[in-house]
């Protein structure tokens, strides 16, 4: 998963070199990422874990293009976010990547069906049509996709802002704490339908998590801490991500 100093990898979704992000100066500076080279390979869900501070967040806003590095290099696919103008990087967010968040982020006066195209419809373009029908069946909210948010379950809601992210068919989606505001059985929903987009749909999904049990969803873990990348897991399991973060304090 971590790559050799290598300025572009191309075949991830997204990769970062050097990245380094420092918050403040002086005495007072915070450093959130410290020389981050990493891949995010195409086709895979990612867990990215850690302690609080441990600049998860930080590393999926930064190479989302949602914040930018004090030092270092982020590509989405061959386009370096760093040399890219306001104008182009509001667009490469729009056509190229998805975002999940934890509060859903729908629009309450449109229906499902209006919220989970909302993102192509600002774009002034159409949906491809068999794409967005196979998304929309692999979610199961067919019967419920003429329903405002305020008449669906947390899950459904949820499943709506997933579906969202897909309907454009971008090259990474990131998914920030997608299951927090979840009960289990809602969350687990969540994560076997991202699980599917990923194996069926060839998605390329990067979850932030705090949760063993949804890591054990994805296809390898990352965990930081102190704004570094200090272990990664392939193939995890709730047990053994759990059992990793003992060793930092978190369980």
């Amino acid at each position: 998963m971590t790559s050799p100093g290598i300025e572009q990898v191309l075949d991830t979704a997204a990769n970062a070199v050097g990245a380094t992000k420092v918050y403040g100066r002086g005495d007072t500076a915070v450093v959130a990422l410290d020389d981050v080279t990493v891949a995010m390979p195409t086709g895979r869900l990612t867990a990215v874990m850690g302690p609080s501070g441990s600049g998860k967040s930080t590393l999926m806003h930064c190479m989302a293009g949602l914040d930018s590095l004090t030092s270092g290099k982020v590509y989405v696919g061959d386009s370096e976010l760093t040399e890219l103008s306001d104008k182009e990087l509001t667009q490469l967010r729009r056509d190229r990547i998805g975002f999940v968040f934890q509060s859903f982020n729908l629009v309450p006066t449109l229906t499902a069906s209006e919220n989970i195209t909302l993102p192509i419809d600002l774009a002034g373009k159409k949906p491809d049509k068999g794409w967005l029908d196979g998304v929309i069946a692999a979610t199961g909210l067919e019967p419920r996709l003429g329903h405002r948010p305020s008449e669906l379950s947390g899950g459904q809601q949820q499943r709506v802002a997933v579906a969202r992210a897909l309907a454009s068919r971008p090259a990474i989606i990131f998914a920030d704490e997608p299951t927090g505001n979840l009960d289990s059985r809602s969350g687990n929903e969540i994560l076997e339908f991202m699980r599917r987009a990923v194996r069926d749909l060839q998605q390329t999904i990067v979850m932030v998590t705090h949760d063993p049990s949804a890591a054990g969803y994805a296809d390898t873990v990352l965990f930081l801490n102190d704004g570094r990348i200090v272990d990664e897991m392939e193939d995890p399991t709730a047990e053994r991500v759990l059992d990793r973060l003992k060793r930092f304090g978190e369980a």
